[in-house]
């Protein structure tokens, strides 16, 4: 599964504008008084103002051997997480990933993940923006991830990945997941106190060549269109 396009909302858009623009420096393909565009690899990804503020967790897929320059390259521009005492590097064995954690200019919880399954290193040495592959997981907290995964693996055909059906799955592949969070059971995210709250967005996901338009509102996921 690849994530093609995501809107998100936010009630700071001038905030969340700044960071992108000009401490992550990406380049603004898009921008009005209502929302901005940036691309992230093969993804496209827009900011929307909303009145409601809102809370989100998504993370950016980098080559497998540059989590190093990338840590070096953030740290320049942002407080990375602490996650216990001065660690930032969170090991995934089960998932053979690492990764790091940032908030970004409103306060949601970023991350920056290598998957080494993919094999996906770069001769660059140099990280920036345009080292990032794409969009790879959007938080999607729901109450109940049994029936949100059947939903995915029946509209769209995505398959469940890991996890469980109790408190926290995972649906798509290591190219772009769904983070399947019951928000009765698991209320933070790791490694935040950030609530996992159920907030909208909508965007195009790609499942074996196929392109498919969803919204997600009020913990539910429904397609958009035919």
């Amino acid at each position: 599964m690849r994530i093609r396009e995501i809107t998100l909302f936010t009630n700071q858009l001038t905030e969340q504008l700044h960071f992108y623009k000009n401490v992550l420096g990406f380049q603004i393909t898009e921008e009005d008084s209502k929302q901005f565009t940036f691309q992230a690899g093969f993804s496209t990804i827009t900011f929307r103002k909303s009145e409601q503020k809102h809370i989100y967790h998504y993370c950016f897929l980098i080559p497998s051997n540059q989590l190093e320059f990338a840590i070096k390259w953030l740290d320049s521009r942002l407080n990375i997480i602490k996650i216990e005492g001065d660690r930032i590097i969170q090991n995934f064995e089960s998932w053979n990933a690492d990764s790091v954690y940032f908030y970004d200019g409103v306060g949601n919880i970023a991350e920056f993940i290598v998957r080494y399954d993919l094999e996906n290193q770069t001769v660059n040495k140099e990280f920036d923006v345009s080292t990032i592959l794409c969009l790879n997981e959007i938080g999607t907290p729901t109450q109940d991830i049994a029936i949100t995964n059947t939903f995915l693996e029946t509209e769209i055909g995505s398959k469940f990945w890991k996890g469980d059906f109790e408190r926290f799955g995972t649906n798509g592949t290591q190219e772009g997941l769904f983070l399947l969070v019951n928000n009765e059971i698991k209320k933070e995210w790791f490694p935040t106190q950030l609530s996992t709250e159920s907030s909208p967005f909508y965007g195009s996901f790609e499942v074996e060549k196929s392109l498919f338009k969803l919204q997600f509102r009020d913990g539910k996921l429904s397609k958009v269109g035919k």
